[in-house]
């Protein structure tokens, strides 16, 4: 399983961005299913990322990821040959300042918000008690192979 990776970085200020081997290693752990995937990680400021959330979620802050899978009709996923996942949005300033306020390394704060985003693009989703579950799970499983902590219970 391997994730083809379109890394945009937007924000060109932004600090402690991580490197495209990191991207690509979290990417590629947060896949469940086989086989070869595109996907756009695009790194933001605050102002695009409130303006996306503001236009997609009706939410009018900055926050710090947003997931946006790819639904291709048929004909054109199969003329196109690899599956497009989608497109992770990742605002660095507020996983800077999430980092911080948490007491999170960076880098393990941006691990889980790949990893957290990789499996919004695979359909996994935390809206009802059953699924957060699930996918929270998930990303605790994820993170421990990466020797990070649980992000939802304690400080690393």
């Amino acid at each position: 399983m391997a994730a083809n990776i379109d890394l945009q970085l937007a924000d060109e200020l932004a600090v402690g961005v991580p490197a495209m081997d990191e991207f690509q290693r979290w990417a590629d752990l947060a896949l469940v299913n086989a086989g070869e995937f595109e996907v756009a990680i695009r790194i933001v400021d605050a102002e695009e990322s409130r303006q996306l959330n503001l236009a997609y979620r009706g939410k009018d802050a900055a926050t710090n990821v947003l997931s946006f899978p790819m639904e291709l009709p048929d004909e054109l996923a199969a003329f196109v040959g690899t599956a497009i996942l989608g497109d992770l949005v990742i605002c660095a300033p507020v996983v800077k300042q999430e980092a911080t306020e948490q007491h999170k390394l960076l880098q393990h704060h941006w691990a889980h918000l790949v990893i957290h985003g990789m499996l919004h693009l695979q359909g996994f989703d935390h809206i009802a008690d059953d699924e957060a579950e699930a996918m929270e799970n998930l990303e605790i499983t994820l993170l421990q192979q990466l020797g990070i902590d649980n992000p939802y219970g304690s400080d690393e």
